[in-house]
């Protein structure tokens, strides 16, 4: 089975490889602080859902951190200085704030010598028309990615799931992303509570039908982590998520491959947290073992 990979699509467009630094503009969550909801969505770790992103309010000393932390996943024959990543702002709700907060650390982020491309994490509540015009403008100097974390357009699990918003204001903060030029990356989640492979491929359908289609899709599996509202429903009642093995995840993989777009970049096929916060599936603990059956299993008619 073939898709468009995150790594073939870096390498087309950049000539390298090129990996992220997970970094942070210090924002939270609209659904964390009590202006849509509290507590934020119930899967989402105390961290925001970027546990391994740095902090501080100094940009160039977090990218400095950031790039220590992924040296070692470049060979010794490529130079540091030709080195080059994207700047992913990860942790939270990176577009809550007010433009003028966030023009200097977009900017220099997006300004540093090394960085390639800004991708930005966010939710679709919180990308008013000043937020948009910063990035359309940002847009100009290097390629800027928006990433918005839909997970499922079914309403019923939205609610559950404490989501905060419905389908409608995604679908008017993809327009308007798309219309400004910029890179949409759509987050979703399998096996959410109450939902099983019909549901993740009416998900798929719904994203694959937008015009224009989504430039990425993120695919992770539902995980359990301490420190969760998740957490907490499960220790009472484990049969409120069912969780599929490696072996049942890669086969809804293989039905979920086909309906994406082949123009749009398959970013991720697997999640994970922090393994020391992980309760379930204990096997997405071993991402090498992981990506080695999902790379198998696509590999089969």
């Amino acid at each position: 089975m073939t898709y468009r990979t995150l790594n073939s699509y870096l390498k087309e467009t950049f000539g390298t490889k090129v990996y992220k630094l997970s970094l942070s503009t210090g924002c939270t969550c609209p659904n964390r602080d009590g202006k849509c909801g509290s507590g934020g969505c119930i899967f989402c770790s105390q961290g925001g859902s970027g546990d391994f992103a740095q902090s501080g309010s100094d940009i160039d000393a977090q990218i400095q951190k950031a790039k220590a932390m992924v040296s070692k996943k470049f060979p010794p024959s490529i130079k540091e200085e030709d080195r080059r990543y994207i700047a992913y702002f990860q942790s939270f709700t990176n577009t809550y704030a007010p433009a003028q907060k966030l023009r200097p650390i977009f900017t220099t982020a997006i300004k540093h010598p090394q960085v390639v491309a800004l991708s930005i994490a966010t939710r679709p509540d919180c990308l008013q028309e000043p937020i948009i015009s910063l990035l359309k403008e940002l847009n100009q100097t290097k390629p800027v990615w928006v990433e918005l974390g839909l997970q499922t357009i079914r309403e019923e699990t939205a609610r559950f799931i404490n989501r905060g918003y419905d389908l409608a204001v995604f679908q008017k903060a993809y327009d308007a992303l798309k219309k400004a030029g910029l890179k949409v990356i759509v987050h979703v989640i399998v096996c959410l509570p109450g939902e099983g492979i019909e549901d993740a491929k009416n998900t798929i359908r719904y994203l694959a039908e937008q015009k224009p289609a989504p430039d990425g899709i993120k695919i992770q599996l539902l995980h359990v982590l301490k420190g969760t509202r998740l957490y907490e429903l499960y220790q009472k009642d484990n049969s409120i998520v069912k969780l599929p093995s490696l072996e049942e995840y890669c086969s809804m993989l293989k039905e979920l491959i086909p309906l994406i777009p082949p123009q749009t970049v398959i970013h991720r096929l697997t999640g994970d947290g922090a393994k020391k916060d992980l309760v379930a599936p204990l096997w997405s603990a071993n991402k090498k073992q992981v990506l080695n059956a999902i790379r198998k299993a696509l590999s089969q008619n």
